[in-house]
């Protein structure tokens, strides 16, 4: 397992709105121990940023694809970024 920490910047696409996906993303990191956030975009995407040992953030950027029950992945795009400055996981309001 790596002990290197790193962030992401995920922008989820397909039908991944009012699909319960952003619930499923925090309880997902939550799981996994990582910190950051998600948000709906009014384009219709979902955008995350995940930080945490990378195996961990690999692991969620993967499970990502499959998302909540109900939704429809078509495309996960990821950046590197910077930590964020939180602590734990949390959903915050749509851009």
């Amino acid at each position: 397992m790596s002990s290197e920490i790193v962030a992401v910047h995920a922008r989820i696409e397909g039908k991944v709105q009012r699909v319960w996906y952003r619930n499923w993303t925090v309880e997902s990191a939550m799981q996994r121990g990582l910190t950051g956030w998600v948000r709906n975009r009014s384009d219709g995407t979902v955008e995350a940023v995940f930080a945490g040992p990378k195996d961990q953030v690999d692991d969620m950027v993967k499970a990502c694809w499959q998302g909540s029950p109900k939704s429809k992945v078509t495309n996960v795009v990821t950046t590197a970024c910077e930590l964020p400055q939180c602590a734990g996981f949390t959903e915050i309001d749509t851009l």
